[in-house]
């Protein structure tokens, strides 16, 4: 299982500043689901430019991370954001039932335990709250691809790279309705040549 050393060491190694990919794609589905007033949970936040979008918005946001160079960049860029570390690791520093909405982008690709930290991701969540969440679109024509043409095989599976975890919309649907979550509604976003395409994707936690 990664340390927090090994996430420590990927945000060393990004440069400051760069824009999170499909940063406008991805903030319009979001700002699109989430309520002013509402309680949310910015899961693996980064450098804090979602949570700050949801803040001016007028939600209340908690960015957690569980890299500490992730959340200094994100001090230094929005010092007025409430956020937290989380452990790499293990039950997580929060409240049962406390957040209305969790939001993860593209985070769960990177998670090697995933049972563990959806439990824990659920029940964080209020009953019938919503998770929110992007991650890559491993969808049959693009591993097509990646099987007909080594570099693209290469790129998609290096043995060094970040990703833990490859999702198509048919996996993710049935692992959000596994773990206790209902209405799951998922699509596609990108795919244009050259471009890597996204499943997004919206399920409300099961009711106790």
């Amino acid at each position: 299982m990664p340390s927090r050393e090994h996430y420590e060491a990927l945000w060393r190694a990004l440069p400051e500043g760069l824009e999170p990919e499909r940063f406008a794609l991805r903030r319009a589905f979001l700002l699109a689901r989430v309520n002013a007033g509402e309680r949310v949970l910015d899961l693996g936040c980064g450098d804090g430019r979602f949570a700050a979008e949801l803040a001016h918005a007028g939600a209340h946001v908690l960015g957690v991370d569980v890299a500490e160079e992730a959340l200094r960049r994100a001090r230094a860029r929005h010092p007025r954001l409430e956020l937290a570390l989380l452990p790499a690791d293990g039950p997580w520093p929060l409240r049962d039932a406390s957040f209305d909405v969790v939001w993860a982008g593209e985070v769960i690709e990177h998670v090697a335990d995933t049972a563990a930290w959806m439990s824990e991701l659920r029940r964080v969540l209020r009953s019938g709250g919503r998770l929110l969440l992007s991650t890559p679109d491993n969808a049959p024509l693009s591993l097509l691809r990646a099987a007909l043409w080594p570099r693209a095989f290469a790129a998609r599976f290096d043995p060094l790279g970040e990703h833990l975890r490859f999702y198509s919309a048919r996996t993710l649907r049935a692992l959000l309705s596994e773990l206790g979550f209902e209405e799951i509604a998922l699509r596609r976003a990108g795919g244009v040549p050259g471009a890597r395409a996204l499943l997004l994707a919206q399920a409300r936690r099961t009711r106790f």
